[in-house]
């Protein structure tokens, strides 16, 4: 048996000895402030009978565990990165398509399909909340028990980073037909656009659990769509094919939305982060001729995202709100 030896390195963070087993060095990085755009890039390094075999792959929560508890023992955080990195081993070592059940799988990541409805159809009024009267788009929503009181309060400013500024409101859910349940499923994703009765938005915690990230899902919901699958995308970004994992090509497709006449958002909360499933740790899209610009990000909507509710609602004017 080889002996191994192992180093745990973190952006913006000190080396740590790891768990005995093999040689694991790991890379975290959040360029384009997105979550998608997460970058864990994992080496890992085993040697059997003189064979060196390289494992790439990609994982979350490294970072944030390894900050996040800098009063814990060295012991301590080894053994809970331990776990996490098991656990995300097994998640994202898997090349099988996205499925949720036998009639609904996700396309570009985290847009919910079911079978026989097109996923690229939400600019029509039929996929559209209803309006009220007074001029505001009411949503009512379902929040699981499981939450706790702090990720109820997450899930929260994610809804009021969409209201401010838009007619929109979410309001808790008492009898209305139209729904959505937000649950802590198997990861970050909703449906496009209202599809009628309830209809379900994962949060899964904790890795859902960021702000940016609930208000992303959430416009998903509303029926807003990736920023990079415009139409007319390839005049703003290039998508960097090889770098992309073969089995996510399908998560790069345009499709003839409606842009609504606004220009191109590179910082969109709807916009993939420059190494969005990257399989090299090299970017997979790269803005043209603004070399110095960021893609995408996980705080709060741009001006431009709330100009599109606004404009795609037929709401008025932001002083209006």
């Amino acid at each position: 048996m080889a002996t191994l030896k192992t180093k745990l390195t973190c952006k913006d963070g000190p080396d740590y000895p790891f768990v005995r087993g093999f040689h694991l060095s790991l890379s975290c990085s959040y360029p384009g402030k997105y979550a998608q755009d997460w970058r864990r890039t994992v080496v890992l390094r085993t040697f059997m009978n003189g064979i060196a075999t390289t494992f790439i792959f990609f994982c979350r929560n490294f970072c944030s565990v390894l900050n996040g508890a800098p009063s814990a023992t060295k012991s301590a955080k080894s053994t809970m990165l331990g776990r996490q990195w098991m656990k995300s081993l097994k998640l994202m070592s898997s090349k099988l398509p996205r499925v949720i059940d036998g009639t609904t799988s996700l396309r570009e990541g985290d847009i919910a399909v079911s079978a026989g409805r097109r996923s690229k159809v939400c600019f029509a009024r039929s996929c559209l909340w209803s309006k009220s009267v007074d001029g505001h788009v009411y949503l009512a929503y379902r929040l699981s028990h499981e939450y706790s009181e702090m990720e109820t309060k997450l899930i929260k400013k994610g809804m009021e980073n969409i209201e401010k500024g838009t007619c929109v409101r979410f309001v808790p859910w008492t009898h209305q037909r139209d729904y959505i349940d937000v649950q802590p499923k198997s990861g970050c994703w909703s449906y496009l656009g209202a599809r009628g009765g309830r209809q379900t938005v994962s949060l899964q915690s904790p890795h859902c659990l960021q702000v940016g990230v609930i208000s992303h899902e959430f416009m998903h919901a509303l029926g807003f769509v990736h920023e990079q699958s415009r139409f007319d995308r390839d005049n703003y970004v290039t998508i960097m094919w090889p770098n992309i994992w073969r089995d996510r090509l399908r998560n790069f497709e345009k499709f003839r939305t409606d842009s609504l006449d606004l220009p191109y958002d590179y910082g969109s909360i709807m916009h993939f982060g420059m190494y969005a499933y990257s399989q090299s740790g090299e970017p997979t899209i790269i803005p043209k001729n603004r070399k110095d610009i960021k893609l995408g990000q996980a705080s709060t909507l741009s001006h431009i995202d709330k100009m599109k509710i606004n404009k795609l609602y037929k709401c008025g004017g932001k002083d209006d709100y």
